[in-house]
């Protein structure tokens, strides 16, 4: 007998209870510890469900982040939510279903097989009995583990799963009554913080003086060793506190740092723990080698709105509310700092303006709990200011990526190395991987993190994406991660895949060159993954990429692909740019393959998402650093894509043809930052291997 595989989801929380309860309204309530950052996760985890049930989408009522009611799954990242939290449910709904099912048979002493479901109810050779869901629901035992092997429909029935239904979480964000920073609870205090400016950091003086005669308010100050906060009924007399309190305060213990620190180039030659994976090195010296080396600098995730919590501690229970993207985890590493028992703490997910990867939620989580915590019975609302969300979140690593491949006689790749030096991708608080910012300013505060990477199998970090989805005899990494960055750095939307799929696609395009031969030929000269192939074909096809010409006039046509950790989502993208004083991006064409997508329009939104956030990486963002630390503060000093910048775009997905659905909301970053490339390649004859790809450096290569 073959044990079915659960995915990973349902095997950390198998009881059917943790993920579906028949509610006394008539609805369904579907629970998972994914959370929604845009992407429109809720909406598809309804649509599963619905499907699965046969029940109206508008009767389903999806929870989402609940430590009380929900499933650990710990945190929503690297495309998995569809996949795993998607897959978990469409395998309880179907349990439920037999479950359900079973019991109607038993009240209407019939043949489980003459029983349909439609919208909820159960019909018996088509007629209706009266019994649906809600009338069986108490008779069904949801404290059973499940167990997988209850079949689910076949795709083919389909008729919800697959369609474009609006999602459910705009209504509320379009009126402003849904993110985390709109919420005021009666009552409620303001919070801001002195942000301690570096680890070790010691405070040596606050004139608290000052700083209220500058608020003009009332105003608490909340005191804990090297943390400080700000705390007033009217926000404005918080946040003016908070401002002048950096006048009016004196520390011992900074750090100096050097702008140079800012480049990918500063890593190479670091302390750092040396890791090979894949082939073994070449028995033989290299024949015909080429190398190049390519980087992308630290990059901010630049939300659009800072970082917000609520807290309150009442009746030694203390209940936070958070837009970070995991609110098991928060919880625990909540209990972990404060030293409160982990069931005296709630934490709820709200929605957060902005973030696909680990920003300043879960620290600023944790600053609104221990002003809770010294405040008894009020909410407390903080929110980091501007100036602190780009000074203090992790920031999305550099990277330098060298490339050496040796090539056969025909020009082609037989063997490949990808070297990479890169800062750790992941300091998530807890399991050892890293902490929350504001317990560094404690009493105690934790011990340093070894640096910390994810393995291959699960994607990898710095190494995501670094070997190529193209037929190589011979392929490895040499990952070089440096252990003392001069920044803190964690995770950003797709951690190491973009400057590894920037470097390899840029040096694909170079190799036809070398041997005379168009980059979309040359490439399916060496990809035999069918389904790669295809989308290389179309992509090319629907860009007129017949028609590019040789190039060379400011104006060119490049493309890239990839598939995001070589086993999600397959993308590939052509760019059209115009090269003048700067990179203008003027249009976009997309083909992608992401298996079975639950919600095309949903689907279609993320893969254009991914491309406008490519096109400002690849031509505007580096986080500048100078002797204190990250200097660019605000949208001056940290320009992203402007409206008006953002290109036309054709944005397309192949039919599934069965296989099922793979993590789409990563796919094209790669692709786009490397198509870009590319393009600017066409367009000048000049290779720019260093991100962002700005005036200033096309005006050193064309020198």
């Amino acid at each position: 007998m073959n044990v079915p595989v659960l995915p990973a989801s349902l095997i950390e929380n198998p009881r059917l209870d943790r993920w579906i309860k028949f509610q006394p309204d008539r609805t369904v309530r579907i629970a998972t510890g994914k959370v929604e950052m845009g992407q429109g996760i809720v909406t598809a985890i309804g649509q599963i469900a619905a499907e699965e049930l046969d029940v109206p989408l508008d009767r389903v009522a999806v929870l989402s982040g609940n430590t009380t009611h929900g499933p650990d799954e710990v945190y929503t990242t690297s495309s998995l939510s569809v996949d795993v939290s998607g897959g978990s449910v469409r395998l309880v709904c179907a349990e439920v279903r037999a479950k359900a099912l079973e019991r109607a048979a038993l009240r209407l002493n019939c043949s489980r097989d003459e029983l349909t479901v439609v919208d909820g109810r159960f019909l018996q050779n088509g007629a209706a009995t009266g019994q649906d869901y809600w009338t069986v629901a108490a008779e069904i035992d949801l404290t059973q583990a499940v167990t997988g092997t209850t079949p689910t429909k076949p795709v083919a029935s389909y008729k919800v799963v697959g369609q474009s239904v609006p999602r459910v979480d705009l209504p509320a964000k379009m009126s402003g009554a849904a993110f985390v920073h709109d919420v005021l609870p009666a009552d409620v205090l303001h919070a801001r913080t002195l942000r301690q400016p570096n680890r070790g950091a010691t405070l040596a003086s606050l004139d608290e003086a000052a700083i209220r005669k500058a608020a003009k308010g009332e105003l608490q100050v909340v005191r804990e060793v090297n943390f400080v906060a700000f705390v007033s009924p009217v926000e404005g007399v918080a946040q003016a506190a908070a401002v002048a309190a950096q006048l009016h305060a004196k520390w011992n213990n900074l750090r100096q740092l050097v702008p140079e620190q800012q480049e990918a180039a500063w890593l190479k030659g670091q302390p750092s723990d040396d890791r090979h994976i894949g082939a073994p090195p070449p028995a033989a010296p290299p024949k015909n080698l080429v190398q190049a080396t390519f980087s992308r600098p630290y990059i901010s995730h630049g939300s659009m709105a800072p970082s917000c919590a609520l807290a309150e501690f009442r009746d030694g229970h203390l209940t936070v509310r958070s837009h970070g993207q995991g609110m098991h985890p928060l919880r625990k590493n909540l209990a972990d700092v404060l030293g409160l028992p982990i069931e005296s703490i709630t934490a709820q997910h709200l929605h957060g303006a902005g973030c696909y990867g680990h920003n300043g939620a879960d620290d600023a989580a944790l600053d609104a709990a221990l002003i809770a915590l010294r405040l008894p019975g009020k909410c407390i609302r903080l929110q980091w200011r501007r100036e602190e969300e780009f000074g203090f979140e992790p920031v999305g690593p550099a990277m330098l990526v060298t490339l050496h491949v040796d090539l056969d006689a025909r020009g082609r790749p037989a063997d490949w190395t990808t070297e990479i030096w890169s800062p750790t991708h992941v300091q998530r608080p807890g399991a050892g991987t890293g902490f929350l910012l504001a317990s560094e300013a404690l009493a105690n505060p934790p011990p340093e993190v070894a640096p910390f990477d994810p393995t291959e199998q699960r994607g990898g970090g710095g190494t995501r994406n670094a070997l190529p989805i193209y037929d190589v005899p011979a392929h490895r990494i040499v990952h070089h991660l440096v252990i003392r960055p001069p920044v803190r750095t964690s995770a950003l939307r797709g951690l190491g895949a973009l400057p590894n799929v920037y470097a390899i696609e840029s040096l694909i395009d170079d190799l036809a060159a070398r041997v005379g031969e168009d980059p979309v030929a040359y490439r399916l000269s060496i990809l035999s993954e069918p389904r790669a192939r295809r989308l290389v074909e179309l992509v090319a096809e629907r860009a007129g990429w017949a028609s590019r010409g040789a190039g060379g006039a400011g104006k060119g046509l490049g493309l890239g692909f990839a598939r995001y950790k070589n086993r999600a989502a397959y993308a590939a993208v052509v760019a059209a740019v115009t090269v003048e004083e700067t990179v203008r991006v003027d249009r976009i064409w997309c083909v992608a393959d992401a298996g079975l997508v639950v919600n095309p329009d949903g689907a279609r939104n993320q893969l254009e998402g991914g491309i406008v956030q490519a096109v400002s990486w690849t031509l505007k963002e580096q986080v500048r650093l100078d002797d204190r630390g990250i200097a660019s503060r605000d949208w001056d000093s940290y320009p992203i894509l402007r409206f008006s910048e953002i290109p036309e775009m054709q944005v397309e997905f192949v039919e599934a043809a069965g296989n099922p659905a793979l993590g789409v909301g990563e796919c094209t970053v790669g692709p786009t930052a490397a198509a870009i490339g590319n393009a600017v390649n066409h367009a000048l004859g000049i290779r720019l291997r260093d991100m962002p790809l700005t005036r200033e450096r096309i005006v050193a290569a064309l020198a």
